[in-house]
């Protein structure tokens, strides 16, 4: 039986990432016992009936006490105010990650509020769904997802090395990035996407809210991302504000160039464009 990575776990927010967290962790033998800390008791019973968690409690410095590893699930808006309420009991040497999409400045605000001893690195794994919840996590959410892993000039080597085993133990495939790079491209290839999503079902329902009823598979696909937790896409969308607003300008300009075309009855300039972005998809 292989020695676990951690003895003590917390997941703070029992979701679907961080439920599927402590299943892969549980189902690999990467942890002893894994405690969950969240808002609501009756999400974190069910967690403990469906196996996903050993323990919970609502008080997070208890939740935190014994843990050699805490994963911070919850939106990142509140990261810092979770670190704010659990450093104090945090044992030394404990190690502290996430599984937001937002790290750039945040990683170096979060390294900053840990304790002489503790270390932290943030953590991206592209993996997950619309539906939200305990009732659709995974073991083997992780499994070929890409991991983002985003160190400082402040990261020790052999704590880089102990979080992508951890990622790669649970069937990830991890990839070290600069923290501002990380937001730069998740701004443009999942975070303006959400906005858009949004914005168009929005749009759709300012033409009238009967259009809705008669959508089909296309505008579901287009538009199945709209089903995300809104609190968690608004902490998102303001912690990323600078390159989103500069990404909406540019999709603004590429949208008044088919609008332009439209307007102009152009065929072949409409098709190129539709040609161009075809040929992008498919590489993707």
């Amino acid at each position: 039986m292989r020695e676990p990575l951690f003895n003590n776990v917390t997941i703070i927010g029992v979701g679907l990432i961080g439920a599927s967290c402590a299943l892969a962790l549980k189902d690999r033998g990467l942890c002893g016992t894994v405690c969950g800390y969240g808002r609501k008791e009756a999400n974190l019973k069910q967690a403990g009936e469906l196996g996903i968690i050993n323990e919970y409690s609502l008080e997070i410095k208890k939740a935190c006490e014994h843990a050699d590893l805490v994963i911070l699930s919850t939106p990142v808006g509140l990261f810092k105010k979770i670190v704010h309420e659990m450093r104090d009991v945090l044992k030394e040497n404990t190690l502290i990650t996430d599984v937001g999409s937002i790290k750039g400045p945040l990683v170096n605000e979060l390294e900053e509020l840990m304790p002489e001893g503790v270390r932290y690195i943030g953590s991206h794994p592209i993996a997950g769904s619309d539906r939200s919840g305990i009732a659709h996590a995974r073991a083997d959410l992780f499994d070929g997802a890409r991991c983002i892993v985003t160190p400082t000039a402040r990261s020790e080597k052999s704590t880089v090395r102990q979080i992508t085993t951890l990622w790669e133990s649970c069937g990830g495939k991890v990839e070290i990035m600069d923290p501002m790079l990380h937001d730069q491209i998740y701004a443009a290839v999942s975070h303006l996407p959400h906005l858009i999503a949004y914005a168009l079902v929005n749009t759709v329902d300012d033409s009238s809210a009967e259009y809705l009823k008669y959508a089909g598979p296309g505008f579901k696909d287009t538009t199945r991302i709209a089903l995300s937790s809104p609190e968690l896409w608004r902490d998102i969308s303001l912690l990323n504000g600078k390159n989103l607003l500069a990404l909406i300008e540019r999709f603004e300009h590429n949208l008044n160039t088919i609008a332009s075309l439209i307007r102009d009855a152009d065929a072949s300039g409409l098709e190129h464009e539709f040609s161009k972005a075809r040929t992008l998809r498919e590489k993707c």
